[in-house]
């Protein structure tokens, strides 16, 4: 199957983000939806920075882990997936973006989405897909 970038990311328009969840040096971002099965995952190896009404937070400045569970109960809006700008996500009043300067990385993979019904995944890697600027 030829990889088509956004395909996948951008099934989560309309899904809602329903848990953060903070696991050592990673985070996970749950998402459920009214119209499907789907209850995808988007786990970032790479820590995301964060918008909210405007202001942008990177993981390391106070108030950036407010502001990601502030996204928690709002529905995704649109998605991003590029090379140059990695991925995004938006939301009424907010974003998530994905895409990390080099010495940020951390391992061999910056995120994964999974947890659709039809089984289908996908791994981001430095150097591949919207990361082929890494």
């Amino acid at each position: 199957m030829v990889y088509e970038p956004n395909a996948l990311l951008g099934r989560l328009v309309g899904c809602r983000l329903y848990s953060a969840q903070f696991v050592l040096d990673y985070v996970q971002l749950w998402f459920d939806s009214e119209a499907s099965r789907d209850e995808p995952l988007l786990t970032c190896d790479v820590l995301p920075d964060v918008a909210l009404e405007g202001r942008w937070f990177t993981p390391a400045e106070p108030g950036w882990s407010d502001a990601l569970l502030t996204l928690i109960e709002r529905r995704v809006t649109a998605t991003h997936e590029a090379t140059g700008i990695g991925l995004g996500l938006d939301f009424a009043s907010g974003a998530i973006r994905l895409h990390p300067a080099e010495n940020d990385l951390v391992g061999p993979e910056i995120a994964m989405l999974s947890g659709f019904a039809d089984r289908r995944w996908m791994v981001w890697r430095p150097g591949e897909e919207a990361f082929e600027d890494l």
